[in-house]
């Protein structure tokens, strides 16, 4: 079957592969050796004869159909059997081109697409095939050729078309046609001024295949007039373009021009209206008319290049867009500043937000966004507001892109934002509302929260621009800022932060590679370090004004508490850098500090202490005990010196310098001189910390060396010494040692021999004081001093105005001083005066004259809770100083006798604590610690006789302290001391002498005289409506008077020593008063009442304290009878009345009450019955004494076992009352000690049992108790087991005051060591007493 027959049968088309390629007419007469067998095909292959197909392809009379077939044959043998073909064609290059020209005649005959299709196919395979260099430049010579005999290219689409797919196909025949054929090249340029739009199309898409294939070094070969012509003509052939193939070829052309930095400066600079000619002239009129015509349709300016590409933004043709805003990319990437400004004049930048807005394909978003961070360099896209028209739309797509998967569209979006905010104008704002900062945060944070640290890094870059002033809104939205923040602060959890061996490897974040994640870890830490301190700053300068300080919408109570306020935003600032961004700097810089991170990390510390004034103390200390000091010092020393990284020395030193006025500050604030010694460090820290940029290693050579002249106060080698100094000291006061104890104490002695030995002793005052310092906290590693170093401490030290000003409360400077007796002697009460002043500052600030009563009634109350504390550190510190230095309690001594309270009072209180647990210290301190004591009473007491007004006052206030500490010294002697058995002479005198002084004073006489004498008014005329309330002594005023008075008359009994003035008490006021008034008196006053009633029954109501006065109610109407004449001036009477009125406050079951009523019955049945045995008989015997045992027993267990009732009862049955049975009163009791258990008891009751067992087998009882009974108390006894003394050596306060010894024992004649230990709490009685009458 031969190409005869294929046009005869319908299915020969698809068949045509199988046939053989011949003509049956023409084959017959063509030498066999042009044809042959190819291909793999069935039967050995095609039968191909070339001759056949050349003449076939020649021939009019062969219809296009076979044609189509024998080319379609040659087609597929091309591609199925490579070089099959180059075999036959090869034997004479003649009949290959003839071939190949066969070929291009049918471009212009062949008029079906399909056929044309299958010539350009074939010719294409078969160049590629052939490789002949000859035959390409044939096919380019053939087509040159016909353009030029030809007078209208219309026809030559078909070639444009082949010459397009063969340079594809070929890329080096490029090369060639842009060097060897330009009139072919200005042909094709002549050939777009054609007004048909497809043949347009082909030749562009010739120049399309040219530059695409030729590549950049092989454009520059191309003539210049021929890249311009194209250039221009590609312009006016884009401005007018309608079809979509052209426009694509255009669009396609353009972007490769763009990409030319030659071609980009033709395009951007063509001119207006600008025609190219072609040497055709016909050619360029038959034009002439549809550029007339496109020239009335669109301005000549249209065809600039940024107009056109305006025009495809606007064809809502997303592919056009994206190549539009591609090719603006690619034009600004070239020079910016060159051609930004027509885009911008031609509103480009307007349009491309408009893309933005109405978009969400990947690649426009990018696009776009390219572009715009490329017009934002110029500052005409500022100047005419397209940021202001487009920062809507950026932020709206930017959440959106924010959303997809691309990460590159992200990062760009984020950067276009930064660009924007980065580069507007302060002057117009691009925020002034709160809801689009709000929108444009929510993006920001959306960045920054990106699971991708290159979009996070490319976030925080944009929060840092936002944070500037001039984006804030009105009011600011302070909210938003610390939402910000804290997002880019959460990121750093996530963060694997460098390590080691990286940080090593990278040096710095310039020479870190972008590709390592732990590298883009750092770059964002580094980037969120500038957000950070952007936001600071952004806090700072809010701060300085008050517009933005305060929200003028924030009611002004709620601004303080307001989470949108500035005061928020500066917490969450403090908060953040204290928990996050401080751990994690250091963690990052500890092997391989980076000097940008830290400068931005020092910079955000300084803030903190502008921001939040009052916290920085506690953010200070931190710091500085946390090693801040050493970590700033050694970043400097490490990175700094040599005038390196200048930034991070600024920031260090300003850092230092604000952390040092902090801690200088806390030192001394109160002090009057701190205003000149803060201006004084400051300027020796602020002239002297930038050129320290040395190692701490270097600082002893530094402080040691000797200085030369010193021209100014705050520069040179002296100065920076100093500077040193104050640093070690700030340093070391929070526990960070920049250089070891012994060389720190040896290089300031020598600073000090130093400045003295140059003439002059005076050292600026803060410099002395942090000496001072350093000594004393350096001293315990150090050599003791000789007498050289101790004259020039003494020497520096003298040389200061004021001791106080160099002090500071630090134990370290007690023991310095103390330890050497030349400082000792001469600043040790300075030193300890201070020590004590320091504690008791804080307790009298604030206090006024009108506070006197108030604490007049609450310091008994007070010194009793103080007794039972553990004493203060400051205590403790003096306590171990005494302990090593004995002569301090000589100094303590002197302050307690002359010095004002409260400082007087802190010294007793050391000293009493002191006493108080001196077995710790030697057993003979109370022995030593007498004859001072004396000495200060005869010192009193002589002051005392009349030296003036205001020494009489410090007499006042002086003699209750010396009296308290004796009353401690007292106590506090152990019992196996001497003196506790054997009463030497001091002991005595000291005890006399302090008896006397009470009895002898005249005014506390009076004084105790007029409250009484206020209070028995009172009482007696409490009916009489017109006594004024403010008559009447406070209560607590008058329990001090009763108690004092008791301890006076007791100590005058026992000392028998001489009263100059007695006292007149009304003791029938005092009865009335305990059984009418009970109800409406305080519990205290009613404690007190009856000590003083216990007191005057012991002395048989006699002494020469009180002059006491009786009356009707009492000892009934003259003449007295036997009874009242005996009791007299109570009167028989009166004793019931006391026994009623004690067994009415038994029944109130108040503890005080209980103890009191007892202690005063128990004197109350002594007086009775030493006086008449009878009325006491009659007391215990009586109906009533029966119903009050019956109800306190029957008032519970608790009640039953209370030592008061059993007291009471032992009572009783001592002065043989019938009112106690057996059973069921005795029974009942040790029923409940049996329930309960003899060891279950506490000592108290454990001893008053005892009493009572005691006293049952030796009375008479009704009915006598049985033999089983008998038993059961004998092994009650028994159970209690041996019997303790009755009296502690320490008694308390119950069993001093409210439980008196046996009345054998409390009556005349009672040994001197039980009188001391008794009125152990007599002598603080006496010492409120007499502090609560000092304040009236």
């Amino acid at each position: 079957m031969s190409c005869d027959t294929i046009d005869q049968s319908n299915g020969g088309r698809s068949n045509m592969m199988s046939v053989d390629i011949v003509h049956e007419k023409f084959h017959l007469r063509h030498d066999p050796k042009w044809s042959g067998r190819l291909g793999p095909a069935e039967g050995g292959g095609l039968l191909v004869c070339v001759a056949c197909v050349i003449e076939m392809i020649e021939s009019e009379d062969i219809s296009s159909v076979k044609k189509s077939f024998a080319l379609s044959g040659i087609s597929g043998v091309l591609k199925c059997s490579p070089g099959a073909l180059r075999e036959l064609l090869q034997q004479d290059h003649r009949v290959s081109m003839r071939f190949t020209a066969s070929l291009l005649g049918l471009l212009h005959t062949v008029e079906d697409p399909a056929t044309l299709e299958k010539v350009h196919q074939v010719l294409v395979q078969l160049l590629v095939e052939l490789q002949s260099e000859v035959l390409y430049r044939f096919v380019l010579d053939e087509i040159h050729k016909q353009l030029s005999d030809q007078l209208s290219v219309k026809a030559f689409q078909p070639t444009f078309k082949l010459l397009g797919n063969l340079v594809e196909a070929v890329p080096n025949l490029a090369h060639s046609l842009m060097t060897q054929y330009v009139p072919l090249l200005e042909h094709l340029c002549s050939a777009l001024l054609y007004p048909d739009e497809a043949l347009k199309a082909s030749v562009l898409y010739v120049w399309l295949k040219l530059f695409g294939t030729a590549g950049g070094s092989a454009v520059q070969s191309l003539p210049i007039t021929i890249r311009d012509r194209v250039c221009i003509l590609l312009l006016q052939t884009l401005s007018n373009a309608g079809s979509p193939q052209l426009i694509d070829n255009c669009i396609g052309l353009l972007w490769l021009l763009v990409q030319l930095g030659e071609t980009v400066s033709v395009l951007m600079n063509s001119p207006e209206g600008q025609i190219m000619c072609s040497e055709d002239q016909n050619i360029h009129a038959n034009n002439s008319q549809v550029i007339c015509q496109n020239q009335e349709q669109q301005p000549p300016e249209h065809r600039h290049l940024p107009l056109i590409l305006k025009q495809l933004l606007l064809s809502g043709d997303e592919t056009l867009q994206v190549t539009s805003a591609k090719c603006i990319a690619s034009v600004l990437v070239h020079s910016p500043s060159q051609y930004s400004a027509p885009f911008i004049k031609a509103d480009v930048p307007e349009f491309l937000f408009d893309c933005l807005a109405s978009t969400s394909s990947e690649m426009l978003l990018w696009s776009a966004y390219s572009c715009l961070v490329l017009l934002t360099e110029d500052s005409l896209f500022f100047s005419q507001c397209h940021s202001v028209y487009g920062i809507e739309s950026l932020v709206r797509s930017l959440k959106e892109a924010l959303r997809l998967s691309n990460l590159e569209v992200q990062k760009q979006g984020l950067l276009l934002l930064t660009a924007i905010l980065e580069r507007q104008p302060p002057s117009v704002r691009l925020f002034p509302s709160g809801p689009g900062f709000v929108v444009v945060s929510e993006a920001v944070i959306a960045g920054v929260s990106s699971s991708c640290l290159l979009v996070a890094t490319q976030g925080a870059s944009a929060a840092s621009a936002l944070f500037r002033l001039n984006h804030q809104s009105r009011p600011v939205q302070y909210k938003e800022v610390e939402g910000l923040v804290e997002a880019i602060t959460n990121r750093f959890s996530e963060l694997p932060l460098p390590s080691p061996a990286h940080r090593r490897s990278s040096g710095s974040l310039k020479r870190s590679g972008p590709s390592s994640h732990a590298s883009r870890s750092e770059a964002f830490l580094f980037q969120a370090l500038v957000c950070f301190q952007a936001a600071c700053r952004l806090a700072e300068e809010c701060a300085s004004e008050p517009v933005l300080k305060e929200n003028t919408f924030t009611a002004p109570s709620k601004h303080s508490r307001a989470q949108d306020s500035l005061e928020s935003l500066c917490h969450c600032l403090l908060r953040c850098c204290d928990s996050i961004w401080i751990p994690t700097i250091i963690r990052m810089c500890e092997r391989a500090p980076s000097a940008q991170i830290l400068q931005h990390f020092y910079s955000i510390l300084s803030s903190q202490f502008t921001l939040l004034p009052s916290l920085m103390p506690v953010f200070a200390n931190k710091l500085a005990s946390s090693g801040f000091y050493r970590l700033a010092l050694e970043h400097k020393g490490l990175l700094c010196v040599g005038n390196r990284n200048p930034d991070l020395n600024v920031s260090c030193c300003g850092f230092l310098l604000k952390l040092s006025m902090c801690l200088l500050s806390q030192s001394n604030p109160a002090s009057g001189s701190y205003q000149y010694e803060a201006e004084e460090v400051e300027n020796l820290l602020q002239y002297n910390l930038p050129s320290l940029c040395c190692r701490l290693s270097d600082w002893p050579s530094l402080l040691r060396e000797v200085p030369g002249l010193q021209l100014c106060e705050y520069k040179g080698p002296r100065a920076t010494q100093y500077c040193l100094v104050i640093m070690l000291h700030l340093a070391l006061q929070q526990a960070d040692r920049l250089l070891p104890d012994q060389t720190v104490f040896s290089c300031v002695l020598w600073l000090l021999l130093s400045v003295q030995e140059q003439g002059s002793c005076v050292l600026p005052h803060s410099v002395l004081r942090s000496a001072l310092y350093l000594l004393a906290m350096t001293q315990d590693k150090s050599p003791s001093l000789d007498r050289a170093p101790l004259n020039c401490i003494t020497k520096a030290l003298s040389s200061c105005q004021s001791f106080s000003s160099l002090y500071i409360h630090h134990p370290a400077l007690l023991h310095f001083i103390c330890r050497y007796p030349e400082l000792a002697e001469k600043f040790g009460p300075l030193v300890l005066e201070l020590w004590l002043t320091k504690q008791t500052q804080h307790t009298v600030t604030g206090q006024t004259m009108t506070d006197a009563q108030e604490k007049g009634e609450k310091r008994d109350s007070c010194a009793d809770d103080r007794q039972d504390e553990e004493p203060d550190t400051e205590t403790v510190e003096l306590l171990t100083l005494i302990e090593k230095y004995p002569a301090v309690i000589l100094t303590l001594l002197d302050m307690l006798c002359t010095r004002e309270a409260p400082l007087a009072e802190r010294a007793l209180g050391v000293l009493e604590v002191l006493l108080s647990g001196q077995r710790h210290y030697e057993v003979d301190l109370c022995a030593n610690l007498r004859p001072a004591l004396l000495q200060a009473l005869q010192r009193l007491s002589v002051e005392n006789g009349g030296l003036g007004q205001g020494r009489t006052e410090q007499v006042v206030n002086s003699l209750p302290l010396v009296l308290k500490l004796l009353c401690v010294t007292q106590a506090s002697d152990p019992p196996s001391s001497s003196s506790y058995s054997n009463i030497d002479e001091v002991h005595f005198k000291l005890l006399y002498h302090a008896v006397s002084m009470l009895l002898s004073n005249s005014g506390l006489m009076d004084q105790l005289q007029t409250v009484l004498a206020s209070s028995s008014s009172s009482s007696s005329s409490s009916a009489t409506p017109s006594l004024s309330p403010s008559a009447c002594p406070p209560s607590a005023l008058l329990c001090c008077s009763h108690l004092l008075m008791s301890s006076l008359i007791t100590l005058q009994h026992v000392h028998s020593a001489q009263v100059h003035k007695s006292i007149n008490w009304s003791l029938d006021t005092a009865v009335q008063r305990l059984v009418l008034q009970k109800r409406n008196t305080d519990n205290l006053l009613l404690v007190s009442y009856l000590r003083l009633l216990q007191a005057l029954l012991d002395v048989d109501l006699t002494s020469a304290v009180v002059c006491v006065s009786t009356g009707p109610g009492l000892v009934g109407p003259r003449p007295l009878g036997v009874q009242d004449g005996a009791l007299y001036p109570l009167g028989s009477r009166g004793a019931q009345s006391l026994s009623a009125a004690l067994s009415g406050l038994l029944l109130q079951k108040h503890e005080l009450l209980l103890r009191a009523s007892v202690n005063c019955l128990s004197s109350l049945l002594g007086f009775l019955q030493r006086k008449s045995h009878i009325t006491a008989k009659l007391v215990v015997c009586q109906p009533w004494s029966r119903f009050l045992l019956y109800c306190l027993l029957s008032s519970g267990e608790s009640c039953l076992l209370h030592p008061a009732i059993l007291r009471l009862i032992t009572l009783l049955l001592q002065h043989s009352s019938t009112a106690v049975l057996w059973e069921p009163d005795l029974l009942q009791v040790m029923e409940a000690v049996e329930r309960r258990g003899v060891k279950e008891l506490s000592q108290e009751a454990a001893q008053a049992l005892r009493l009572l067992l005691t006293q049952i087998e030796s009375s008479v009882l009704q009915p006598p108790p049985t033999e089983q009974h008998k038993q059961r108390v004998r092994d009650m006894m028994e159970a209690l087991g041996p019997q303790t003394p009755a009296l502690s050596c320490n008694p308390s306060l119950p069993s001093n005051i409210l439980y008196p010894p046996p009345e054998s024992e409390t009556h005349s004649q009672t040994p001197l060591h039980y009188i001391k230990h008794t009125h152990l709490l007599t002598y603080c009685i006496e010492y409120a007493g007499i502090c609560t009458l000092a304040c009236i």
